[in-house]
């Protein structure tokens, strides 16, 4: 079963814990955030750029929102080939949206400072 028929079966009550469990975990946000400004990237760049994450999980969590139509994969049959990743139109208005949430944050700690 893809992960969005799994997601969107488990969480089809409600938008945002459907989004949560979409984003959730230590890297999504972060790579999405890394391919939004490099534009175009290619997995060891991506790598390197999240420093610390294995080979295993940058696979799956690439798979994963490659599912969400949120990342397009875009492999180049040249001589070496390569692949590159960038945001989907899904993807891009996905990152409007942190944006908006970026900012209600750092309101939030400008007032506990």
């Amino acid at each position: 079963m893809a992960f969005s028929a799994t997601l969107a079966a488990q969480f089809s009550d409600c938008p945002l814990e459907y989004t949560a469990n979409l984003l959730g975990g230590k890297w999504k946000i972060k790579l999405i955030w890394t391919i939004y400004e490099a534009k175009n990237i290619r997995f060891n760049q991506l790598k390197r750029e999240l420093d610390g994450i294995t080979d295993m999980m940058l696979t799956k969590i690439l798979k994963e929102l490659v599912a969400e139509d949120i990342i397009c994969r875009t492999q180049f049959n040249e001589i070496p080939p390569h692949v590159e990743y960038s945001l989907t139109e899904t993807g891009l208005k996905l990152v409007q949206s942190l944006s908006a949430i970026r900012e209600w944050t750092k309101e939030q700690q400008e007032k506990k400072e």
